[in-house]
């Protein structure tokens, strides 16, 4: 078993390299000065099963050509199994035709990943289930909810808590964190008229006085938590916190956040921080490190991953 990192989110690399006792394998992925991605593998892989941990998060182009011109290195060089680690899956969210004439891009970029010369895949929290079918090799989705259930049970112990969906699409998830708390559930209802912008319509479930806590999977612009924190408070709220796996938070995200009624907003290193986001007032993250290195420490020994979740 071989570990090695490309470039978008080494300190995760470095976490799951320390918890699994194994160094990182001598890799050069650099650019040439016309921005091509040239991949170099200084270490033997011939027969080796060899994880590749890239998140293809912003530059996300970038970062995706990282991850197929090392995968393909890796089948030139004659790696038994080449297993893809994704802790952020980018382009999830084209997940379907959303109009006339537009791409499915999760499915596009599954076929790259395919082709570029990928075994299976390990990746978090995808952002649609039926992702996981777009793939025609073996694919592990593992879930950050253990995590983050972890911190909201230490942080809000003994509280009268309400989980919140921002959204009617995330309620399978909000429903989920809710029964493993034995809490309440709400549901926002919301219309949102253009690509990063939100409206909040309604909120479903009584949340006067309660200390609600939204449920997500992705942050990226922070319109959708930023607004339904501010009709949660309207509503009677008594504080407002939020978890969601993948910290994107893009554009004016962190500013948007730093200035909304969110007390804390909770990711996971999937995404690495910027320094915007290490500095902020309210925003936190929880490591993912040791969940990502025990799956890949079971499919190396072809033992069960969804056990984890037992």
């Amino acid at each position: 078993m071989k570990v090695l990192t490309c470039n978008s989110n080494r300190p995760i690399a470095e976490a799951i390299s320390a918890y699994l006792n194994l160094p990182l394998m001598r890799a050069s992925i650099r650019r040439f000065s016309d921005l091509e991605v040239f991949c170099e593998i200084q270490e033997n892989v011939r027969g080796e099963d060899v994880f590749v941990i890239q998140s293809t998060s912003y530059p996300a182009n970038d970062n995706l050509m990282e991850l197929l011109v090392t995968l393909d290195a890796l089948k030139r060089a004659s790696a038994r199994r080449v297993t893809a680690v994704l802790p952020y899956f980018g382009y999830a969210r084209q997940d379907r035709k959303s109009g006339p004439r537009t791409p499915i891009s999760a499915k596009l970029v599954a076929n790259l990943i395919t082709a570029a010369g990928a075994n299976r895949v390990l990746t978090l929290d995808l952002h649609a289930g039926q992702i996981q079918g777009f793939f025609d090799i073996p694919l592990d989705n593992l879930y950050a909810e253990p995590v983050l259930r972890e911190d909201i049970e230490r942080r809000f112990d003994g509280e009268d808590v309400m989980i919140v969906s921002p959204d009617v699409g995330g309620v399978f998830r909000a429903r989920s964190m809710a029964k493993q708390l034995n809490a309440d559930l709400s549901i926002i209802d919301k219309r949102r008229e253009r690509a990063g912008e939100s409206e909040v319509m309604n909120i479903i479930g009584d949340v006067k006085g309660r200390r609600c806590i939204l449920i997500d999977d992705i942050v990226d612009s922070a319109g959708t938590l930023c607004n339904a924190a501010v009709a949660l408070k309207a509503a009677g709220a008594s504080s407002v916190a939020a978890y969601a796996t993948h910290g994107v938070l893009s554009g004016g995200a962190v500013a948007r956040v730093t200035a909304s009624p969110i007390d804390i907003l909770v990711t996971t290193d999937s995404i690495q921080a910027t320094e915007a986001v290490r500095v902020a007032r309210n925003i936190k993250q929880l490591t993912i490190a040791p969940l990502i290195a025990e799956a890949m420490r079971r499919i190396a020994e072809e033992h069960s991953v969804s056990s984890l979740f037992d």
